[in-house]
């Protein structure tokens, strides 16, 4: 960026020189140091922007090995509450004064999608804080807001650095901003850009007007895919306390819980956690409890179906009641989970939902185990 859109004078006798010279020493910080205060080794950064304030980081728009690793291991829950990197501002490109300003959140995933999809852009990037947390999630808890927007702005002093006040927001950050009371506050307007990030190329050369379909959430069947080993991780830890339990009580029981029991259970967590998110659409049902009882359902009647001789052997009819009552209230229980994931529900409808599933699906899930403890012990 060069000195042209440097607003420093000299208010004392108007010398053009001694102006210049302000200039001058106003865009060029000392080496080393950015406005914002991120690590300069980090292999993301692909230079720097010289702007009147100082030195903006450049951050480069191809993923590397690292952030696709990055990307992996938060998807499967590893290190995912510190995947983060700093607020503040950043520039893609050769961005200038009058370069557009698209707004992110500074959890790393997010801000990663959203330069991945600037090649051959050029625009300055301002990351807020949400605590690391993604755009829709923080929208709806509050730090993806007007407040932390507003102080971001004004801690950037970004009018000093772009000729226009306008600020590109991610839709789905609409929840937790007032538009109004930004512009009041900060003198910038907002403009909501597509949903998704691979359309802002688009959304720019059509002066920033998005079409209808640029409003609309897919959430397709990969879309709903890629949730699903966050979902995962989170049933390892009470299912091992669960396979301790069994296995203690196969000590003392006459009748040893097997691997058909152990497959059933395994096969109700894969029907919450998966079946169900990538069956979602076709699933008869508003509730997503429903819809993991209903699939739940299904596979355990085939799994008894299937292993009649193995099962009716050595459990009365009292197990068999046991694992049509246990195992769907736990497909049940892991696909209501998936509500937080979705667009299909509002969050006035999870809070709902829970409210009259829980207590149905703990009682369902606690009977049936009673039941086969039961079957097992007589």
């Amino acid at each position: 960026m060069n000195n042209q859109n440097c607003s420093c004078t000299d208010s004392t006798n108007n010398d053009p020189e001694k102006a210049a010279c302000c200039c001058q020493s106003a865009s060029v910080p000392p080496t080393g140091k950015y406005l914002t205060p991120v690590d300069e080794k980090l292999p993301w950064l692909e230079g720097d922007i010289v702007t009147p304030l100082g030195l903006v980081p450049r951050v480069g728009t191809k993923l590397g090995s690292q952030d696709i690793l990055g990307a992996w291991k938060v998807r499967w829950g590893i290190g995912r509450m510190n995947y983060k990197i700093s607020p503040g501002l950043y520039g893609v490109g050769q961005p200038h004064q009058d370069s557009p300003v698209l707004v992110s959140c500074n959890y790393k995933l997010s801000f990663d999608t959203l330069r991945k999809n600037l090649t051959g852009v050029d625009a300055w990037i301002l990351v807020i804080d949400t605590n690391g947390v993604n755009v829709w999630c923080a929208a709806g808890k509050g730090t993806f807001g007007t407040k932390e927007l507003v102080s971001r702005l004004k801690k950037t002093r970004l009018g000093e650095i772009v000729s226009h006040h306008k600020i590109i927001l991610p839709q789905l950050g609409a929840p937790g901003i007032k538009a109004q009371e930004v512009f009041r506050t900060s003198g910038f307007r907002v403009v909501y850009g597509p949903v998704q990030a691979k359309d802002l190329k688009a959304f720019l050369v059509a002066d920033m007007k998005a079409t209808p379909p640029m409003r609309i959430v897919p959430f397709t069947m990969m879309d709903r895919l890629v949730l699903t080993p966050i979902e995962l991780v989170g049933a390892i830890k009470p299912s091992l306390m669960i396979f301790g339990v069994l296995f203690l009580l196969n000590f003392v029981i006459p009748k040893p819980f097997g691997l058909v029991d152990v497959g059933a259970f395994l096969g109700s967590v894969l029907t919450g956690c998966v079946l169900t998110p990538a069956l979602l659409p076709l699933i008869p049902g508003k509730a997503f409890a429903l819809k993991g009882w209903l699939l739940g359902l299904l596979g355990t009647l085939g799994l008894l179906a299937g292993f009649y001789d193995t099962i009716n052997t050595g459990l009365p009819m009292v197990g068999m009641l046991g694992y049509l009552l246990t195992f769907p209230a736990i497909a049940a229980y892991y696909a209501m989970n998936f509500t937080g994931s979705s667009t299909f529900t509002s969050f006035s409808g999870v809070q709902k939902e829970m409210r009259l599933a829980v207590p149905v699906l703990l009682f369902l899930s606690c009977g049936g185990a009673l039941l086969l403890l039961i079957s097992h012990f007589g």
